[in-house]
Parts: C-alpha cells; structure tokens; sequence
C-alpha cells in the first residue's frame, strides 16, 4: 500500500476529506521525525513505539571485491510493535 492508498483508506473509514487526512498524517510523520531527532522516544499505545539505536563503528567486507572496509558508526529509527498489533497480525 502505498501512501495516497493509505490516505484514501483512512479518509473513507473515518468519513474525512483526503486532504484532511493528508495533512494529519504528514504532521504525524514531522513530529515523530523531530523527537527521534532529538532523541526521543515516541509510543503509541496499541501500535508501537519509535526510537533511535546507535550502532557501533565496525568492519566490513565489500562483497564484490572481498576488501575489508571500515562501516562508521550511525544512529537509525528502530520500531517496535506493541503487543495489540501483534496479536492482530498473528
């Protein structure tokens, strides 16, 4: 599903104009961005939480040529599923 998917999907299960719901979901997205950002961690319960994970610098190996290389350390968003949406998936 892609995001115009999802948008119209919402917009006909909660009765509201696609451009409404357009711009709800884009501030949801800003606003999760802006805490990880400043690294916080945002739950939604019955869903899921968000956070940022550190990874640790560590050595590689460039598949193609077999060459050892060096992977710098980096932050990334990590999600984790709450337990209502695991069951529902299950």
């Amino acid at each position: 599903m892609k995001k115009q998917d999802f948008i119209k999907a919402v917009a006909t299960a909660a009765g509201l104009s696609q451009d409404a719901v357009s711009r709800v979901l884009s501030s949801m997205i800003d606003t999760v961005t802006d805490e990880l950002k400043a690294w916080n961690e945002v739950n939604i319960t019955g869903f899921g939480a968000f956070k940022v994970s550190h990874r640790a610098a560590r050595n590689g190996v460039n598949p193609r040529t077999k060459e050892s290389i060096k992977i710098p350390a980096m932050n990334s968003p990590v999600f984790r599923a709450g337990k209502t949406l695991k069951e529902a998936v299950r």
